[in-house]
């Protein structure tokens, strides 16, 4: 079921059958077994007058009588999977009365969640949205506020990271579908806690995508690594638009999630004069005012440039925030000392200053991973965005699935020194977010696994083995195909209570407690956060009136300042006889000067 324009979104309507096929002569729709032929109206579009869209009939589109029926673009359900017919659905009917009126997420703690692995029973159960709300409360004990879902849009099969979805409307059928994430929703709601959803707006995957059957939706004027680019500026792109903004309007205001993040945003290739993005924070703008809640925009950007978060008023692009790939791998390489890759700028304790002040190590730059000058420099007096506007991370889900098994950093390191970095990560001036499973140290990967019946599944196997056999990695490639990959990607929640997990969840507990505590923790302002390079292996980093001391090598490491209480500390920590802080072995230690140091 279709609607005609993103610019009509106060008069949606879900009882009806309209199709956009520009391209097509005739359209046809299937509902539950009887045909029916529609008729054209302007713009390419065709309707189904004087026959109402029963909520839980099933429709296909068939186009100038061809052989195949075709799920509709705009379908909200798909319960026999990406190739199937299409359900009539109105998500507004599941959605239940509440009093969340939503929240500012900039400088909030984030928490990055994907459905199908977050939970997990002894009987094969888990990976639903019901599942996952047994699940909440941990999440509130932890102290975060907001939960990131990765895409939960249609895609093939069971499992699947969701970044090669075919249903932009839809919600994955293994999930629970629209009836799930609605209780879902309303459970993070009750409990305090803000829902944003991952979106891929750049390309489609390639199996159950016959959006281009339909009308110019991708254009060969532009590439990107998936091929042609979605049609955001060809003829024909008005339409393409619209129908990328009613998705995100449905999620915001209909479903009633809290925000989105936006995937690879720098694939969005646009030489429209209003780009897309800054159209869509407008439009969202507009929703908000609408809905009396605030709601956010997440950009995942390749491109190092601040114009993400300018607002649209003074030339920007109006995202809220956007996702800060330097402040990783700063942290990152500093930590594990790993060059490999778009690590090779970063590791040096003089780089993690770099990002850890000024968020972006290439900032008009050359990056020798790229061969090229590299991005703009943060402005940290600007009025338009501040620290919170970046969000960093120690772990996501690229940073640890595009690995060749998908081991998590801490996985090789020492908890000391997990402790080290999470706390500049934490403690810093950007908006944090973790990734599930990190807060207790978990001992389970988090892969790269799909699901699909054709030979795409050979395929995709045989390039991940590939794509890491260059580097001498392909043995320790997962078959992405093989159920067990996803199997062993899904959380084992018993391991909260054991010893070493249980330190590292406290202490994950202990700097979001302070963070919430000291206001100078959560301050925006880069310019009242200043890194001392203590040694190669050492940095302190002043947050205001606070520091946090993190140590990655051996002992032993004597430091100042002397007159200081110590808040919280992870690592072997003692002082000597003149108040001197030492440390036998990495680690973390938050301070405080005393009155009269």
């Amino acid at each position: 079921m279709t609607t005609a324009s993103a610019k009509s979104q106060d008069t949606r309507r879900y009882d009806r059958f309209e199709l956009w096929a520009p391209a097509a002569h005739s359209v046809e729709v299937r509902i539950d077994g009887v045909v029916h032929p529609m008729s054209a109206s302007a713009e390419g579009w065709f309707q189904l007058p004087g026959v109402t869209a029963a909520p839980g009939a099933r429709y296909a589109f068939r186009l100038d009588q061809g052989q195949l029926w075709l799920p509709d673009p705009r379908s909200l359900s798909q319960p026999d999977g990406v190739h199937g017919d299409s359900e009539v659905l109105d998500p507004r009917q599941l959605r239940s009365a509440t009093s969340w009126e939503g929240r500012s997420l900039r400088g909030r703690v984030l928490y990055e969640l994907h459905v199908g692995t977050f939970t997990s029973g002894p009987d094969g159960s888990g990976g639903t949205f019901d599942s996952a709300i047994e699940r909440l409360d941990a999440l509130v004990e932890l102290g975060v506020d907001a939960i990131e879902l990765l895409p939960v849009a249609t895609f093939p099969g069971d499992r699947g990271w969701g970044y090669d979805g075919v249903g932009l409307y839809a919600v994955h059928a293994a999930y629970g579908g629209h009836a799930g994430l609605a209780r879902f929703v309303e459970a993070a709601h009750s409990r305090g806690l803000a829902v944003l959803l991952d979106v891929v707006h750049n390309h489609l995957g390639p199996s159950g995508n016959y959006l281009g059957m339909f009308g110019p939706y991708f254009t060969d004027q532009h590439e990107t690594p998936w091929g042609e680019a979605v049609n955001l500026d060809q003829p024909g792109s008005r339409q393409v638009r619209d129908f990328l903004l009613g998705s995100v309007r449905q999620w915001l205001v209909e479903v009633g999630l809290d925000g989105l993040r936006l995937d690879a945003v720098h694939e969005l290739q646009d030489d429209s004069p209003q780009h897309f993005l800054a159209e869509l924070a407008e439009a969202v703008a507009a929703w908000e005012a609408e809905t009396g809640r605030e709601l956010t925009l997440i950009a995942e950007s390749d491109r190092n440039d601040p114009a993400t978060v300018t607002p649209t008023i003074t030339g920007g692009l109006g995202m809220d925030m956007q996702w800060a790939d330097d402040v990783h791998h700063g942290v990152h390489a500093w930590i594990t000392g790993e060059r490999a890759g778009y690590y090779g700028d970063f590791g040096s304790a003089e780089a993690l200053a770099d990002v850890l002040q000024r968020v972006f190590l290439h900032a008009g730059t050359f990056s020798t991973f790229r061969d090229a000058v590299w991005g703009a420099a943060v402005d940290p007096a600007s009025a338009d965005y501040d620290a919170h506007s970046f969000v960093t991370f120690l772990q996501n889900h690229d940073q640890v699935g595009n690995r060749a098994s998908g081991d998590r950093i801490h996985h090789g390191l020492d908890p000391s020194q997990q402790a080290a970095a999470i706390a500049l990560i934490l403690l810093g001036p950007g908006t944090p977010m973790l990734f599930q499973g990190e807060e207790w140290a978990a001992s389970t990967s988090f892969a790269y696994f799909t699901d699909h019946d054709d030979e795409l599944g050979a395929l995709v196997s045989a390039g991940r083995v590939a794509e890491f056999a260059a580097m001498g990695w392909a043995e320790q490639v997962p078959d992405p195909q093989s159920r067990a990959t996803f199997e062993s990607s899904m959380l084992r929640w018993e391991e909260r209570e054991q010893d070493g997990h249980a330190r590292m969840l406290q202490w994950y507990r202990a700097l979001i407690s302070l963070r919430r505590e000291h206001a100078d923790l959560h301050d925006p302002d880069l310019r009242r956060t200043r890194v001392e390079v203590l040694a190669e292996e050492t940095v302190l980093v002043h947050r205001g009136e606070l520091a946090v001391l993190a140590h990655r090598g051996p002992g032993p490491l004597a430091a100042g300042p002397r007159a200081t209480e110590i808040l919280a500390s992870f690592g072997e920590v003692d002082r000597t006889t003149d108040g001197t802080l030492t440390m036998s072995g990495p680690g973390a230690v938050v301070l405080r000067p005393l009155a009269d140091g």
